[in-house]
């Protein structure tokens, strides 16, 4: 079982580091923040399990969920080819 020190070692290094790549301008760094985050989590979770603080918890529940949609878009998501995507209305539309 991890000791406590090392869990908040892991906490302090892996949670600003996530953050900080979420803001990232390059959207090869930003990709990475949901990795770095969701690595992140098992050890919040055994914080919360150690300090019975539930109301962290269940920020850590959302924190992972909003992580695995980061490895959802930048990971496992089919994305266009290259550019932004076109959409093309047929002559005879009325929308125009």
């Amino acid at each position: 079982m991890p000791s406590d020190q090392f869990v908040q070692t892991a906490l302090a290094i892996l949670g600003p580091t996530a953050i900080w790549l979420s803001q990232s301008r390059s959207p090869q760094f930003q990709r990475w923040a949901c990795i770095v985050g969701l690595v992140s989590q098992p050890f919040w979770f055994w914080s919360v399990w150690r300090s019975g603080q539930w109301g962290v918890g269940v920020v850590a529940v959302v924190c992972a969920l909003a992580w695995l949609k980061g490895l959802w878009v930048h990971w496992l998501a089919p994305r266009p080819p290259s550019g932004i995507a076109m959409l093309s209305l047929p002559p005879e539309s009325r929308l125009k």
